[in-house]
C-alpha cells in the first residue's frame, strides 16, 4: 500500500524544531503576563458567515482562500482563517463587554488558509494575536505595538522596520474610495480583472493587489492620510508622539493597507528583509466597527497577529543559536536485572524532582549505552553493576570534563541536584 504523507501546505513539528517553538511560547506567555494580557483559545470552526461578515467577502481569503464545508448538521462552516473575529465572538457571546474594560486577550492558534505555501507559511499555519477591546484612546494603539515590539526585542529579532499608516474612520473611507476610485478608472484597462470587480465594491482592497503589473499602475495613486478629518489626523499624531516617546522607531507608509475590511484608523506591519517578498513578520491595527459588525454594541477594538512560522524563520535568520540544545541532566545504565531495578528506582525519584534522568529501554550493552548517553547529550552519567550493587555506591561522571566521583546510593539525588546548580 502506498505510503500516507502529511498533507501539502501540513507541516509535522518535532524534535529540535518542537524546542524552538516551545521557546518562542515561553517568551510570549511572558510578555503578555507583563502587559496585563490573559490568554482566549477559541474553536477550531466557527460558522462562515462570522467570516464573511467580518474578513469582508471582497477579500482574498473569503473568495479563495477559506477552508468551508457543509458538516452533517447542515451547518456551513470554516476552518478559522484567523482569530480576529473569533476573538470578537466569544468577546460578545460571554458577556466581557459588561467587564472592566479594556479587555486584554492573546492567543496562540492555528489557522487555516488554501494558498500556496512559501518559505514561513503553510497552509495550516500558527498565529499569535492580542486584542484589546474597550478604548479609542490612541494608547491603546501605541500599547499594542509596543507589545508587538518588545516580542520581537526578546526574540533577538533586529532587521524588521515598523511602519504605520491611518486608514480613518467611516467618513474618511468613503471621500478616499471616491478619489481613489477617480484615478482607479484612468488606469482600468491596464488592471487585472479582480482589481477591476473590486475597483466598485472596494477600492481600497485594489491597493491589495499582489499583481506586479497591476502594483506598477498604482504607482502616484492617492493616499487616504490627504482625505483624514481633524479627528482621525489628531489620533495618527498622538499615536506617533507616543511611539517616539517610547523610543520605537517608525516610518509612515501609505501603502499599508491590510487585507482585511475591519481595519480603521490605525494599521501597521513590522517588515523584514530577510524572508524573501513576503516580509511581513507581524501586523495589525484598530477595528473599531467590527464588534458592531458581528452583532454587538458599537466597541472600539485593536490588536494585531503574527505568523509563528515567520518568527521562528526570522529568528533563524538572525540567531541560529537563540535557543540552547536539548540536554539530559543524567543518564542511568545498568549491567543484570537487579542493577536495572536499582536503576529506575535511582531515575524516577530524580524526576520527582524536576530532574531530567534518562535510563535503558533496549538491555544494551555498556558501551552502546554509553553511546545513547552521549547522543542525549547527558551532563552526568553512572553505571550500576554488580561492583556498585555491593558496595552501595556508583561513580558518577561528569560528560562535559570527563571528572569522576564515588557517591553512595544514599546521597546520589542529593548530589546530583548540587552537582546540577553548579553547571547550569
Amino acid at each position: 500500500m502506498k505510503e500516507i504523507k502529511a498533507l501539502k501546505g501540513t507541516k509535522d513539528i518535532f524534535g529540535d524544531e518542537m524546542r524552538k517553538w516551545l521557546d518562542i511560547e515561553e517568551i510570549i506567555r511572558n510578555l503578555c503576563d507583563d502587559f496585563g494580557f490573559n490568554q482566549i483559545r477559541t474553536p477550531i470552526f466557527e460558522f462562515t458567515k462570522l467570516f464573511k461578515r467580518s474578513v469582508g467577502e471582497t477579500t482574498d481569503i473569503v473568495n479563495k482562500e477559506m477552508y468551508s464545508f457543509v458538516d452533517k448538521g447542515e451547518n456551513d462552516i470554516t476552518l478559522k482563517p484567523e482569530s480576529t473575529a473569533p476573538v470578537v465572538r466569544a468577546y460578545l457571546e460571554h458577556g466581557m463587554h459588561a467587564e472592566a474594560q479594556p479587555i486584554k486577550l492573546y492567543y496562540i492558534s492555528p489557522t487555516f488558509r488554501y494558498e500556496k505555501p512559501q518559505a514561513g507559511r503553510q497552509r495550516q499555519f500558527h498565529q499569535f494575536g492580542i486584542e484589546m477591546f474597550g478604548t479609542d484612546s490612541p494608547t491603546a494603539d501605541a500599547e499594542v505595538i509596543a507589545v508587538a515590539d518588545t516580542l520581537l526585542k526578546r526574540l533577538g529579532i533586529k532587521k524588521v522596520e515598523l511602519h504605520i499608516n491611518s486608514l480613518g474612520g467611516p467618513e474618511c473611507r468613503k471621500k478616499y474610495n471616491e478619489t481613489l476610485k477617480a484615478f482607479l478608472y484612468t488606469k482600468k484597462e491596464h488592471l487585472c480583472e479582480l482589481c477591476k470587480e473590486r475597483m466598485d465594491k472596494n477600492p481600497l482592497r485594489v491597493l491589495d493587489c499582489k499583481n506586479e503589473k497591476c502594483q506598477s499602475e498604482l504607482i502616484g495613486a492617492p493616499t487616504v492620510l490627504d482625505t483624514l478629518g481633524e479627528g482621525c489626523k489628531a489620533h495618527f499624531e498622538q499615536l506617533q508622539q507616543l511611539l517616539t516617546a517610547m523610543g520605537i522607531s517608525f516610518i509612515i507608509d501609505p501603502s499599508i493597507v491590510r487585507g482585511l475590511d475591519y481595519y480603521t484608523k490605525t494599521v501597521f506591519e513590522f517588515i523584514s528583509n530577510d524572508i524573501g517578498a513576503q516580509g511581513t513578520v507581524c501586523g495589525g491595527g484598530r477595528y473599531d466597527k467590527l464588534v458592531e459588525e458581528i452583532g454587538g454594541k458599537p466597541t472600539s477594538a485593536v490588536g494585531f497577529g503574527a505568523g509563528m512560522e515567520r518568527l521562528l524563520l526570522v529568528r533563524d535568520a538572525e540567531n541560529k543559536e537563540a535557543v540552547k540544545e536539548a540536554r539530559r541532566d543524567i543518564f542511568i545504565g545498568y549491567r543484570g536485572e537487579e542493577a536495572m531495578v536499582q536503576a529506575f528506582k535511582f531515575i524516577n525519584n530524580l524526576r520527582q524532582l524536576g530532574i531530567s534522568a534518562e535510563s535503558d529501554h533496549l538491555q544494551r550493552s555498556i558501551k552502546a549505552q554509553m553511546k545513547y548517553a552521549n547522543k542525549m547529550n547527558a551532563r552526568f552519567s553512572a553505571i550500576i553493576g554488580e561492583s556498585e550493587l555491593e558496595e552501595q555506591a556508583l561513580q558518577v561522571k561528569n560528560m562535559d570534563t570527563g571528572e569522576a566521583a564515588t557517591i553512595p546510593f544514599t546521597q546520589l539525588v542529593q548530589v546530583i541536584q548540587n552537582l546540577l546548580s553548579e553547571v547550569q
